[in-house]
């Protein structure tokens, strides 16, 4: 509650009581002050208790922190042990090295590293892709892009 009030700011509200109450009643201040925050806590326990025996035996481990989704989505998580395989099927999958073999291998600069579910067909060879000229468009060969308007930074 009161964690980013350092040890300046405390001086100066003791400063402060001091003057405003002085020292005579600056005790009688505190003890009111705790006693008052006591009562808070304490009424807070309680409805905390009336709100568990209300809701029946099935929730006595309920506690009300929980609420805060980001707390309950933590706590469930932390629980949850599919993730753990989730997260180690995860790290076992390199998406970018993948999709760089692919890259090399359409290119064909490079072999496919390993025959396995991830290895993907070798690099067509010249003649595959003279019979794609004949029957369709070639997707290895590169194309001009056509001419790009020119940029109008006052007309966005």
């Amino acid at each position: 509650m009161f964690g980013d009030i350092g040890a300046l700011e405390l001086v100066a509200l003791a400063i402060l009581a001091v003057l405003i109450f002085g020292p005579d009643k600056l005790p009688k201040v505190i003890q009111d002050v705790a006693g008052f925050i006591r009562k808070v806590r304490d009424f807070s326990e309680n409805a905390k208790q009336d709100i568990r025996t209300e809701l029946g035996p099935e929730f006595k481990d309920f506690e009300f922190e929980d609420l805060n989704p980001k707390t309950f989505i933590r706590k469930q998580l932390a629980e949850n042990d599919d993730l753990r395989e989730f997260k180690e099927l995860r790290s076992s999958f390199d998406l970018r090295k993948e999709i760089d073999d692919v890259a090399d291998v359409v290119r064909g600069t490079a072999a496919p590293a390993a025959a396995g579910p991830s290895a993907v067909s070798p690099a067509p060879g010249p003649d595959l892709l003279k019979k794609q000229d004949a029957t369709g468009p070639d997707l290895l060969k590169k194309r001009d892009a056509p001419d790009r308007p020119p940029f109008d930074a006052d007309a966005t």
